[in-house]
């Protein structure tokens, strides 16, 4: 088993059904969006460039998406922490993912990397 697979695995229900499902979702966002393992998390790439990672947030007991260029965005659910550039959008595992939500943002964040606004501001 790959530390990919092993990452989902090794959590509790209904953890892992949430971060199952929000891989889903992230993977069905284009079909250029791949998922690898970098820095010992589940990242998803797009094109080759990292543009978001799935990771569980040990003070809030939530799996969360990490958005790269999430510093780019002003959501108000979208939390920095100690973070420079990255954001993240917490969920809780016992409710409902807020599909919609989560679509826009990963849209708005592909759109970075497909207008080439990364090679211009960052």
């Amino acid at each position: 088993m790959s530390a990919l697979d092993d990452f989902y695995l090794q959590h509790d229900e209904p953890v892992k059904g949430a971060l199952l499902a929000l891989r889903k979702i992230i993977l069905q966002q284009d079909s250029d969006v791949t998922n690898a393992w970098k820095y010992g998390m589940p990242f998803f790439c797009y094109k080759g460039k990292m543009f978001c990672y799935l990771w569980f947030h040990k003070k809030y007991k939530q799996p969360y998406i990490g958005i790269v260029e999430g510093q780019r965005f002003d959501e108000p659910f979208l939390i920095q922490e100690e973070r420079s550039r990255m954001k993240i959008m917490l969920f809780d595992p016992n409710e409902d993912l807020p599909l919609q939500t989560i679509e826009e943002v990963l849209q708005k964040a592909l759109n970075f990397y497909k207008t080439g606004l990364l090679k211009i501001k960052g």
